[in-house]
């Protein structure tokens, strides 16, 4: 296949060597140093403690340079997309794919969703309906990402953990476009399968990334830690029992536990949430996709949410802090 990464960030990058390494033609859009980097020195990337190097592909910050693709892996943060949605069909074969990457609530969420909120617009992801009106949602995958991943350095990738991509038609069909997508992955050494219900999974991952991520931008803590300080673990209790509730209302269905997912979040270890990440070299913080719009649909369907407001609140301000100041809060070594 011919395929484009669309922000070749830690996830966008990991799955981009791995296609690459794997027999399909990659080309990347990226920026700055990490793009420079790149075209100097190959992508980089780490795995159990094995380095490899990916020069075999076209890497630029021109999106319109880049058409005929079979699948383009739609990676930036949720913020990023309006910027480029109405670049993104242009970039397509004729049979072409736009493979979704973000975390929390997409803008798509109820384009071809049966029942009373079909086709409405997430106006927290989309608020003036641009995205959803330039992508046909009928060039649309979902796909949700579970695995860890950051960038140590421009051009580096350090995989941390998992390998799971399952991926879904967004009315629960099971394609040939879908599997072939589904096939690619599993190919390049991922764990993927095809979803019936890709919107409950949604909600099992962004389960965890509305609660432990804003913890963590706020407190600087790691997974392990939110997990274990008995405060923040009911905190992020009682905004998954919130985000629970307004998923239901909605008809999504979750395969696992409250605890259960915790536990999950807390055998991850020491790990820093993307969140954190972007927080301590002073980027703009994933909170609306993650957190503002699980409130937006709560709203909707009416289910109150006095925790996950609370915390919204509190990591909104630290963002807007942190981008007029031009605020970079790095740890330092003692």
């Amino acid at each position: 296949m011919k395929v484009c990464v669309v922000g070749a960030g830690a996830i966008g990058g990991m799955m981009a060597v791995k296609l690459a390494q794997s027999g399909h033609e990659l080309s990347i859009i990226a920026r700055g140093a990490h793009l420079e980097a790149i075209n100097a020195n190959g992508l980089k990337y780490i795995e159990n403690g094995e380095e490899s190097v990916v020069t075999d592909l076209v890497a630029t910050s021109d999106i319109t340079e880049i058409t005929g693709q079979d699948m383009v892996l739609l990676a930036v943060k949720a913020h990023q997309i309006e910027p480029v949605a109405d670049k993104l069909m242009s970039m397509l074969s004729d049979t072409g794919v736009i493979v979704t990457l973000q975390n929390g609530i997409p803008w798509w969420y109820f384009q071809k969703l049966d029942g009373e909120y079909r086709d409405s617009i997430v106006r927290t992801v989309d608020p003036d309906g641009a995205i959803a009106a330039a992508i046909d949602p009928d060039r649309i995958i979902g796909c949700i990402a579970f695995p860890a991943a950051t960038i140590d350095a421009p051009g580096v990738i350090r995989h941390i953990e998992g390998n799971r991509y399952p991926v879904g038609e967004l009315d629960g069909s099971e394609s040939e476009r879908v599997q072939a997508i589904c096939d690619a992955f599993v190919g390049a050494g991922f764990k993927s399968f095809v979803l019936p219900d890709i919107r409950s999974e949604i909600w099992l991952k962004l389960w965890g990334n509305l609660s432990f991520n804003p913890i963590s931008a706020l407190t600087h803590s790691t997974l392990v830690d939110i997990c274990q300080f008995p405060q923040t673990r009911a905190l992020a209790a009682q905004m998954m029992i919130e985000a629970q509730q307004v998923a239901e209302k909605l008809g999504a269905s979750f395969r696992v536990s409250l605890e259960r997912r915790i536990e999950g979040a807390e055998g991850v270890g020491k790990h820093k949430t993307s969140m954190l990440q972007d927080l301590e070299v002073g980027k703009a913080l994933e909170i609306d996709g993650m957190l503002g719009v699980v409130i937006e649909l709560g709203e909707q369907t009416s289910t109150p949410t006095p925790a996950m407001n609370t915390v919204f609140a509190l990591v909104s301000l630290l963002n807007k802090t942190v981008q007029e100041e031009g605020i970079k809060v790095v740890g330092q070594p003692s």
